[in-house]
């Protein structure tokens, strides 16, 4: 298991949809999660150190355990399979429930605990920081492909 680091939430142009992006601690590699607006609002609350007057569901779910005396362990994102990603919570006493990792990881955030994903998913859906950015500079390229000088003059 590789342990993974929050580094935000993005929107993707041009469908608007969240997405969730972890890096991997120990290597150059970026795990994109696409999540609901809900999933997503509440995993960026969580960075941003924002509580709510009342508490949300995650945050529901952190004061229970409180009261309980239950901890998280950590959460893990285990699977990927026909484009979904598959989750569990590992609590004290080595308890698994299995959750979507959205909530997994919006859960994690709040009481500290560990994001932990198998090779097997960083291999099938992990981005390395260097191929990024020869995407990005294959982008750039097409575009300059695509315009002419003409393009640069401002009326008036």
């Amino acid at each position: 298991m590789n342990e993974l680091e929050v580094v935000g939430v993005r929107i993707q142009l041009p469908t608007n949809q969240p997405v969730v992006v972890l890096r991997d601690s120990v290597g150059n590699r970026y795990l994109p999660i696409w999540v609901g607006a809900l999933e997503a609002s509440a995993i960026a609350l969580a960075q941003q150190g924002v509580v709510a007057p009342r508490p949300l569901t995650h945050d529901l779910i952190k004061e229970v355990l409180t009261a309980l005396g239950r901890t998280i362990k950590e959460v893990r994102i285990t699977e990927l399979k026909e484009g979904t990603f598959y989750g569990e919570i590992v609590f004290d006493g080595d308890t698994v429930v299995s959750a979507r990792p959205s909530d997994a990881i919006a859960i994690a955030l709040r009481v500290g605990a560990p994001i932990l994903a198998t090779e097997e998913v960083l291999s099938e859906a992990g981005m390395s920081a260097t191929e990024s950015a020869e995407e990005e500079v294959e982008k750039f390229r097409e575009f300059l492909d695509q315009i002419n000088p003409e393009d640069f003059n401002s009326p008036g």
